[in-house]
């Protein structure tokens, strides 16, 4: 009782010092003054009472920004100390609370959100968190480093393919364009200061560019996936194997040019599709794979493609996709392959016949002629 009384007594004295500091203008003086107040709070493990300082400072009359800006920045160092979740789930909420609306602090409140949407994942809550997420539209703030605002919008991406909401990942993933990663870094040049909008340098705990473009590339193939776009899902794969951490290492770009194979024979004839299937025969990585050079190759050939004798020799192959990275090919790959050969074998005998019987062409195609 009495370490309480004493730290009452010492933050009344601090709120004076804060109140002559503020009514001076003296902006050093406040925010050492107001900082020190969360410090006592913090040293007392008092987080009710760090709480009501955090309100109880941020509401003063004629309080300055630079004192808020300082006293949100400090608290937040205090979240990874807090004894329990309860404890930190409140901090989070007060800070927040004192940052919303606040285009100085405005940044710190998206860290604050993605902190809140981090538990309430943990949780289970996902809905709750996509939703938590979805308020901050990071892509307007300008004092924040481009690797964070793209990490922010990804994990907003992330949540809501979580939550299968489809339609509001495509709209978030737009906001990202694909240029911007491969941009070199080391050749942007720092902004120069103007005014107070510096850009801030990235938390130490958000991926590199590069890194970010792997994430970015992995969560479009998800979307994909839900609409069995095959050759898009081809063209992220394909952005992936480019990355050179990637190329550099056979563990990982051999998994990745089985997938743009699978999914180059997955995608209907079209323009783009030939022209990245002409592309990749060309690579010289694949005759690492020559079972996959193989599978190319006879869809660039003008012959007709037996389906039972393709299968029984790829259906292994098709089989171990599960074991690779990235996962199985989606659930209908193994009819839409057969799909595939049947439209390859039309395209190969329109080329060859201006007539045939049914009964012929039901034998090249490997179909019955029952409808």
């Amino acid at each position: 009782m009495e370490g309480g009384g004493n730290l009452e007594a010492a933050i009344e004295q601090l709120l004076n010092v804060e109140k002559q500091m503020r009514l001076a203008g003296d902006v050093a003086g406040t925010k050492k003054a107001a900082t020190e107040i969360l410090q006592l709070c913090f040293d007392a493990k008092a987080w009710k009472t760090l709480n009501d300082q955090i309100v109880l400072l941020s509401k003063r009359r004629g309080q300055l920004k630079q004192a808020v800006t300082a006293m949100v920045q400090q608290a937040m160092q205090y979240i990874d100390q807090t004894p329990d979740l309860e404890t930190r789930i409140e901090l989070i909420k007060t800070l927040n609370s004192v940052a919303a609306g606040k285009i100085y602090v405005e940044i710190e409140r998206a860290r604050l959100i993605k902190k809140l949407a981090k538990i309430k994942e943990e949780q289970g809550l996902i809905a709750e968190a996509a939703d938590l997420m979805q308020e901050i539209a990071v892509e307007t703030f300008g004092a924040m480093a481009k690797t964070e605002k793209i990490a922010f919008i990804l994990e907003q991406v992330r949540l809501c393919l979580d939550r299968q909401d489809y339609v509001r990942a495509q709209i978030l993933s737009r906001k990202i364009s694909p240029r911007v990663f491969d941009a070199d870094p080391s050749k942007e040049k720092k902004k120069p200061k103007e005014g107070e909008n510096m850009v801030e340098e990235a938390p130490a705990d958000i991926p590199s560019l590069l890194e970010l473009k792997r994430i970015y590339y992995e969560l479009m193939i998800r979307y994909y996936s839900h609409n069995n776009d095959y050759l898009e899902i081809c063209r992220c794969y394909k952005a992936i194997y480019d990355i050179p951490s990637v190329k550099g290492n056979p563990e990982q770009w051999i998994p990745v040019l089985r997938k743009i194979c699978w999914y180059l024979v997955l995608s209907p004839h079209d323009p783009m599709q030939s022209s990245l299937l002409n592309a990749t025969l060309e690579d010289k990585n694949l005759s690492e794979i020559p079972q996959f050079r193989l599978l190319l190759k006879q869809l660039v050939t003008m012959e007709v493609i037996q389906w039972t004798a393709l299968w029984s020799t790829f259906k292994d192959e098709f089989d171990n996709e599960k074991s690779m990275l990235g996962g199985a090919l989606v659930e209908k790959a193994a009819e839409d392959l057969r799909q595939r050969i049947i439209e390859h074998n039309i395209i190969v005998v329109s080329k060859y016949y201006s007539r045939i019987t049914l009964q012929r062409l039901a034998e090249l195609l490997c179909l019955s002629i029952q409808v």
